[in-house]
Formats: C-alpha cells, structure tokens, sequence
C-alpha cells in the first residue's frame, strides 16, 4: 500500500524591523491573533541581524582622512501558521502594527 502525504500548507510570515522591542511586541500581536483562531504555530524564529555599515567623509574634500562610521542593524522573525483558514488570513491582513514593521508572507 502507498501512504499519501498529507500536503500542509503554510503560512510564512517574515518581519522584519530597526528596533528589536517593537519587533517583539508585533510578533506577540501576530501570535496572539493566530492563536485567538486556533492555528498550529511554529515560531518565532530570531535569524541573523543584518548590519548595513556606512562611511563618510566629515568633510566635503578638506581633509580626506577624517571619516564617520555609522551602521544599522536590522533584526528579522520567522512565523510559520500551519494549515491557516481563511478567517486567520483575514484577521492577519487586518492587524494595526507599529510603523517601522516590515512584513513579507508568503503562502505554499
């Protein structure tokens, strides 16, 4: 006999912000609501923070040597919902979140 796997779809949510408090509590909101809704949740999942480092003259051609260093850093989550039905996806796109929150889904 051959098994059929089940195919689960899912859910996956990529935020992304500067500042890691507000990026916290936006990933408490998403959660919240999923579970308001009784998804299967997996996450969140910190990945890597990326750093974006830049360098500039003090100066416009005075002195070449003199030089400011700034950098910002980016922190990112990652929010699998399993099987989602189409009141969570409804509830999800109608969430308030802080400016400053980018969010990516993606559905497969």
């Amino acid at each position: 006999m051959a098994k059929e796997k089940e195919q689960t779809q899912k859910l996956r949510i990529r935020v992304r912000a500067y500042e890691h408090k507000i990026l916290d509590g936006s990933v408490k909101q998403i959660i919240d609501t999923a579970k308001r809704y009784d998804a299967e949740i997996a996450g969140p999942v910190p990945l890597p923070k990326e750093l974006k480092k830049y360098t500039v003259n003090r100066s416009s051609f005075i002195d070449k040597n003199s030089r400011e260093q700034f950098e910002m850093s980016i922190h990112k989550r990652l929010i699998d919902i399993l099987n989602p039905t189409p009141k969570i996806i409804d509830a999800l796109t109608n969430l308030n979140l802080p400016a400053g929150v980018d969010i990516e889904v993606k559905f497969s």
